[in-house]
């Protein structure tokens, strides 16, 4: 369980190391930039912790897939950018491989 946590705690400050890119305007904000490399050293901390547990394959797959689902749904919420069915479509997709991989009775 501890693990899963770990994962989970990965994906957020993934997704806020990637939110920081984009606050930092190119690397030419100071503090979001300085966040970037803070956040993710935090998100491959804790990857790594949950590795313990976790099959490589399975916490890569389900970090990348919900942290790229995240930050597209931040994406349009918080940025404004465009959305249409398939968009919607494709990301529910995502989120669906998650959560079969995470209930396919494998770790």
């Amino acid at each position: 369980m501890k693990s899963w946590i770990f994962l989970f705690l990965a994906i957020v400050f993934e997704v806020m190391g990637t939110v920081s890119m984009k606050f930092s305007n190119g690397l030419t904000k100071l503090t979001p930039s300085i966040l970037i490399f803070v956040f993710y050293g935090i998100a491959f901390t804790f990857l790594t912790l949950c590795l313990k547990t976790i099959n490589l394959s399975m916490a890569y797959a389900i970090w990348a897939g919900l942290g790229t689902a995240l930050i597209a749904t931040i994406g349009i919420i918080a940025f404004h950018e465009p959305v249409n069915a398939f968009k919607i479509l494709f990301l529910a997709m995502i989120i669906v491989g998650v959560v079969g991989l995470k209930f396919n009775g494998n770790n």
